[in-house]
């Protein structure tokens, strides 16, 4: 599945120009949250999307206007209760939308892409930052920078390099946001693709697996049993792995990502994979097992000088309490919490 920068770097390298639609604030109610990001082409087929209903087809509205005057603007969409209903909402609410018109011609814009694109193909982390006016004008790649952790890609700017070195300072837990300095800013981070790590290759795992996938979840399965790790039991992973029976090395054997998910779904190598996955700095750890089991694990590993703080962390028992009894209900509250911990 491609990304909202791959849409655009394969317009701009056929040599067409796009706008895109991104949500910068919103009150009341409203479908989705800022930072929301959609690509509306001249021939009005569009990438993403900002909520759907009414605000999705008011920014195409819009968009012809944009590709005409190739300036951006900001506009204020007031969504009525009507349309708020009918994207499953209570009540209406206003929200900020700036619409971009990106230049495929503009040397600056697309090797800022494309540089965007290069960081995303190789995991890397990065924020992208938008000078942006509250009057309508064009908006050159002059007036994008990407940074990550060790390097800034633009022009130089002097207020700029003071804004990467604010976000420096927290990196890995940037949210989309607007920064008001002499200048106002759009601050989007662009994170690796979020990594699944599901250790246990039985029924409940296929079930995760499923659903991950059409999540947008990078699916990695790991197992010491060849005859269930295996594509034909895990079609739509994007990994498979067999790892040896005494599930140790998994960090150096697989190379978890750090910020990654990690489940844990063994039949019984629960403490030795969980002790890895501690070091691992996961985003999200969780494992299955009852209150006996779970006060085990726990124990040993404090004995072997895990602090409290640490295991407080892990999600256990795994999922949200939906009393699920089978494979699939289990699947279903355990993704359930994945969602929930990536969008809070």
């Amino acid at each position: 599945m491609k990304t909202i920068i791959e849409h655009i770097v394969d317009s701009l390298n056929e040599e067409h120009e796009v706008v895109t639609a991104t949500i910068l604030q919103k009150s009341g109610s409203a479908p989705r949250e800022a930072g929301a990001k959609m690509l509306i082409r001249k021939n009005v087929s569009i990438e993403g999307t900002i909520g759907g209903g009414t605000l999705e087809a008011m920014a195409i509205q819009l968009a012809p206007n944009v590709f005409k005057t190739k300036q951006c603007s900001v506009e204020d969409i007031e969504l009525t209760d009507d349309d708020a209903r009918a994207a499953g909402m209570v009540c209406g609410g206003e929200v900020s939308v700036l619409l971009e018109y990106i230049d495929a011609l503009d040397i600056s814009q697309l090797n800022i892409y494309h540089k965007a694109k290069e960081l995303k193909v190789s995991d890397t982390d990065f924020v992208m930052i938008t000078k942006i006016s509250q009057s309508k004008r064009h908006l050159s790649g002059k007036n994008k920078w990407i940074c990550t952790e060790t390097d800034l890609y633009g022009e130089e700017d002097k207020e700029v390099q003071s804004i990467v070195k604010e976000l420096r300072e927290n990196f890995n837990h940037i949210k989309f946001h607007l920064y008001v300095g002499n200048n106002r800013y759009m601050i989007e981070p662009f994170y690796t693709t979020d990594k699944l790590y599901i250790v246990g290759a039985g029924h409940i795992s296929q079930q995760i697996a499923a659903l991950t996938k059409t999540l947008g979840f990078y699916t990695a399965i790991l197992d010491d049993r060849e005859a269930f790790a295996n594509k034909e039991r895990f079609p739509t992973a994007d990994e498979v792995h067999v790892v040896p029976s005494t599930y140790e090395g998994l960090l150096q054997d697989v190379h978890i990502a750090k910020n990654s998910y990690i489940v844990i779904v063994t039949r019984g190598v629960d403490k030795v994979v969980l002790e890895q996955a501690l070091q691992a700095k996961a985003k999200y750890i969780g494992m299955i097992g009852s209150k006996t089991k779970k006060n085990y694990v726990y124990s040993q590993l404090l004995q072997e000088g895990f602090a409290q703080k640490d295991l407080d962390d892990v999600c256990c028992p795994v999922g949200v309490s939906i009393n699920a009894q089978t494979p699939e209900e289990i699947a279903i509250s355990i993704v359930a919490e994945l969602i929930k911990v990536r969008r809070s």
